[in-house]
């Protein structure tokens, strides 16, 4: 199927309420915040919301939220419905469907995982089929699922047997084969790409999309980058990158989950804690973080 996820597009935190419970009243002003900030695509329930700590009904209820929130605005929905239980992934596909976002998207089993890519596809096909009118994208994420296959074979072997495959989306390091995928059948497949803190050199290759967790918080960063590159000033992008690349190492070093909640507190949305087994932040972490923050100078990158 074609579609183009092109720009930023926003893996989303899951919220919760201070008792771990969801809080799918503050869906809204996140998608107010992105919009605020030029991001006008989610991709929802995927390694940054979470999914794994989630039930499938927290799952269904949070993409019936985000649904909820989207009608009437020009924010585009993207359901990350992947699952160790291919039976759930398949019930939240169908659900994606009859909501009618825009697509839906799906990483690997990751505890029992496939054993080679033709394994790989007939998961996929499997999940893909119970929404066949909606586009398709593999989650390549080999660092979280540790399943580490050619994507490029899988372009190949996926096409037949996956009608609605609309590409892959690239949280894997391997520019040779992110290449390869971008020119795959004559540049068939949308293969938005998967590191924020990489992302102008997946640009540079002629990628044309990504979906990040710092799009959440710091889109401006990113907009100035990509900007500053097609209009041929790579010493300016390379200057925004870097950025990306200071501020993501800070949020690691505190555990990225928990710092990167914190981090939108501070910006006015509350999306509550982690869930274990990540890990949140002491009230003495989050003062050195804002403290670390504004010596870094992230508060003025982020003006739009």
């Amino acid at each position: 199927m074609s579609i183009k996820l092109s720009g930023l597009i926003a893996a989303t935190h899951t919220p919760f309420q201070a008792d771990g419970e969801l809080n799918l009243a503050a869906v809204a002003r996140q998608a107010e915040h992105l919009l605020e900030n030029g991001v006008k695509t989610v991709f929802i329930g995927g390694t940054t919301g979470e999914s794994h700590s989630l039930t499938l009904d927290e799952r269904l209820a949070l993409a019936q939220r985000w649904n909820e929130v989207a009608q009437g605005s020009e924010l585009r929905i993207v359901v990350h419905v992947g699952s160790n239980s291919l039976k759930d992934a398949r019930t939240l596909a169908a659900q994606a469907q009859a909501l009618g976002v825009a697509a839906i998207a799906a990483f690997s089993p990751s505890y029992f995982r496939p054993k080679d890519v033709n394994t790989l596809v007939a998961c996929c096909a499997e999940i893909a089929s119970a929404a066949p009118a909606l586009p398709f994208y593999y989650y390549d994420i080999p660092s979280m699922t540790g399943v580490q296959l050619s994507m490029p074979d899988f372009l190949d072997l996926a096409t037949a047997s996956i009608p609605t495959l609309a590409g892959i989306k690239f949280s894997n390091p391997d520019l040779m084969a992110y290449q390869q995928c971008l020119h795959a059948q004559n540049g068939r497949f949308d293969i938005p790409w998967g590191s924020d803190e990489t992302l102008l050199g997946a640009v540079a290759l002629g990628g044309t999309g990504a979906v990040g967790s710092t799009y959440n918080f710091a889109a401006p960063i990113y907009h100035r980058a990509l900007a500053a590159f097609s209009q041929g000033d790579l010493a300016k992008a390379r200057v925004e990158q870097y950025r990306s690349v200071q501020l993501v190492d800070l949020l690691a070093g505190l555990g990225f989950m928990g710092a990167a909640k914190t981090v939108m507190s501070f910006l006015g949305v509350d999306v509550g804690p982690t869930r274990l087994p990540h890990t949140n932040l002491t009230s003495e972490q989050a003062a050195k973080l804002r403290a670390d923050l504004e010596q870094l100078g992230y508060f003025d990158w982020i003006r739009a």
